[in-house]
């Protein structure tokens, strides 16, 4: 039987939410599936993606061959690389431990990236609503001193008034 690691649906129109499965490639993309590996959310910033890496590499040793979009996550989580590490543990070349090693460093270089890149956006979104705070107060300064001569002119119309009576 032929596995693919795909994308299934779910969520409503407009609000994608996907599980990350291995299915039959014959199944349908919402059908059945033989084991879920995770999910993905596309909705937020950065997107959240939460996987089984030790489940999807086990799916890849057996053959199954993702789809590209899931050949991208699996690659983004470090599947790929746990899978390609396992193949040099195989083969001779490096010993488990040294493949650890070597996976662990890079998932910590990557998680680093992600917390900078969420740091960035947060200041933007923060830098944004700073600005726009200013904005409206100097929109507010400016209408107030706009009503504020009026006003006065008003008082000054009604003791004129006054007076000539």
């Amino acid at each position: 039987m032929p596995v693919k690691i795909r994308l299934q649906r779910h969520g409503k129109k407009g609000k994608p939410y996907y599980w990350i499965v291995a299915a039959d490639s014959r199944a349908k993309r919402d059908g059945k599936y033989l084991e879920k590996l995770g999910a993905y959310n596309p909705n937020t910033n950065p997107a959240t993606i939460d996987l089984n890496v030790d489940g999807a590499v086990q799916w890849l040793q057996n053959g199954a061959q993702p789809t590209d979009t899931a050949k991208a996550i699996l690659s983004y989580k470090g599947a790929m690389l746990k899978n390609h590490l396992a193949g040099g543990v195989r083969k001779g070349a490096l010993t488990q431990e040294q493949a650890d090693a070597k996976f662990d460093a890079w998932v910590e270089e990557k998680a680093s990236k992600v917390d900078a890149k969420k740091d960035g956006l947060a200041k933007a979104d923060a830098d944004a609503k700073a600005k726009a705070f200013e904005a409206e107060k100097a929109a507010n300064e400016a209408r107030i001193a706009a009503a504020t001569p009026a006003v006065e002119e008003a008082a000054d119309d009604a003791t004129a008034s006054n007076e000539e009576e």
